[in-house]
């Protein structure tokens, strides 16, 4: 039975749809105006593996994920470019796509912009200004925040830490400190729409609220961000939308953990960040290695804790995802019909489906179920150095790439994108060495002592092969002794 850690109460919650096999989510997605860097991507890919573990449990979802394509940020990129507004919004909402495809990201069901729902919300601030939960100035529309009772739960932040948070606007138009902008007068040059007041644009706040309810209804069942969106904009969200319904707006409130470079949040602001871009360009990995790999990376923490960024960690990453690549190989030698090991891993893969998905959901714990993956590669090696029939063989590997799917990698079918997982082949004696990777002595010289090494086994002499395997490991290369020979495995 799913659980998942609701932000609005505070605890894990047994997850009971609205609608019975559906579910309807709603992510905010990024302002337009200039590269993702590494935290929108933990961003998307968290949801985006939310959203492939609610389908491996038999939901269908439906999943909104917006762009903001007008905001101060993109006027003031603009200027800057000495390009219109609507050209800075459309050059990044396709950079935004370019890089969502790199890390293997699945579109959302329905991806709107805040442009094409003005109407929307248009009626929902006229609703608001109705039940005088809203004030007009000067053209201005801004919503009252005292009228509305339930102000401050998600966050669950006081009066003066609400107005000490960040994002909170500074005008003395306003009644209250905390009133927001629903809708703000435009500047000579800035864009503009008509409205009912003055010619102007939305706040921020108000566009989710527009198209979540114009997209899913109200109330719908998953509302997702990032932690950093909790206070104001989903606090805001909550106050206009359930002001202007009446209804609960989302039942479950998700947010993940921030990306951190030296335990210090990463930031613009701080100057201390990596656009996915940069991450991509500067990676020696191919591009499909290199999504798999930050993938790998950023759920091998719970999603709700932060995740320091380094190369040490990309590069554990990639060394954790290289010994599947390595099992995949050796399952497709597999050729026999019937294997020792072959009923040994039949209550494995049994007992696996039942602890990947016990931690899967207890909130979504990717970091249990990678280790859990993780376990069971250990136990088919184990059940592989008895003998594998080869419908086992398959059978465990597709295990593996179902479960991986959820997570988004183990899905490469090329080997050799994987550099260490070039099989080269040299006969030596009656036997056949595998090689699987280049080692810092170079291919010939290891093949020599590889096969020097066989040859030492075969005359028992371990004093001799353990010699090889140290010298082999001061340069890098770890041994693997198998019934077919011995591969040589760059960890």
């Amino acid at each position: 039975m799913l659980r998942i850690y609701n932000t609005l109460t505070g605890k894990k919650e047994t997850f009971k749809p609205l609608r019975p096999g559906q579910v309807r989510m709603y992510v905010c997605g990024v302002t337009v105006y200039d590269l993702c860097h590494l935290g929108h991507a933990r961003s998307a890919i968290v949801f985006d593996m939310i959203r492939r573990y609610f389908n491996y449990k038999g939901y269908r979802v439906k999943y909104v994920r917006n762009f903001t394509d007008v905001d101060d940020k993109i006027i003031n990129r603009a200027n800057q470019e000495g390009k219109g507004w609507q050209e800075v919004a459309q050059k990044y909402t396709q950079e935004y796509y370019h890089d969502m495809d790199l890390l293997g990201v699945q579109p959302a069901n329905v991806e709107p912009k805040a442009t094409e729902h003005i109407s929307e919300m248009i009626r929902i601030i006229q609703g608001l200004l109705k039940k005088e939960m809203a004030y007009v100035v000067e053209g201005n529309v801004y919503f009252r925040v005292a009228r509305f009772s339930g102000y401050g739960r998600l966050s669950k932040r006081k009066l003066d830490e609400m107005l000490a948070g960040a994002r909170v606007e500074v005008d003395e138009r306003k009644e209250d400190p905390l009133d927001f902008a629903l809708w703000k007068a435009s500047k000579s040059g800035e864009p503009a729409w008509e409205s009912p007041w003055v010619p102007g644009r939305p706040g921020w706040h108000i566009e989710c609220s527009a198209m979540s309810i114009r997209h899913l209804g109200s109330p719908f069942d998953v509302h997702g961000g990032g932690k950093d969106l909790i206070f104001p904009h989903h606090e805001n969200e909550i106050a206009q939308s359930e002001g202007y319904t009446g209804k609960k707006f989302s039942r479950y409130w998700i947010h993940n953990g921030f990306v951190t470079i030296d335990q210090e949040k990463m930031s613009k602001s701080l100057g201390n960040f990596f656009t996915i871009r940069e991450i991509f360009q500067k990676s020696s990995y191919s591009q499909t290695v290199m999504a798999e790999v930050l993938r790998y990376f950023l759920l091998s923490t719970h999603y709700r804790s932060p995740i320091d960024f380094s190369d040490q960690s990309l590069e554990q990453a990639h060394a954790g995802l290289i010994n599947f690549y390595i099992l995949f190989q050796k399952l497709g030698e597999c050729e026999a019909r019937s294997g020792k090991g072959d009923k040994q891993l039949e209550k494995a893969l049994k007992t696996f489906k039942t602890a990947f998905e016990k931690a899967m959901d207890d909130d979504f714990n990717t970091a249990n179920a990678i280790a859990q993956l993780q376990k069971l590669r250990g136990q088919i090696n184990h059940a592989l150095s008895h003998g594998l029939s080869k419908k086992v063989a398959m059978l465990a590997k597709r295990t593996l790439l179902d479960y991986g799917k959820v997570f988004g990698f183990l899905q490469i079918r090329d080997l050799s994108q994987w550099s260490p997982v070039r099989a080269k082949f040299q006969a030596s004696g009656t036997s056949q060495v595998k090689f699987i990777g280049q080692g810092i002595l170079g291919d010939e010289t290891v093949a020599k002592l590889v096969a020097e090494r066989n040859e030492a086994r075969k005359r028992k002499d371990w004093a001799r092969a353990d010699a090889i395997r140290k010298q082999l490991a001061e340069s890098g290369i770890t041994l693997e002794d198998r019934p077919d020979g011995t591969t040589r495995v760059r960890r």
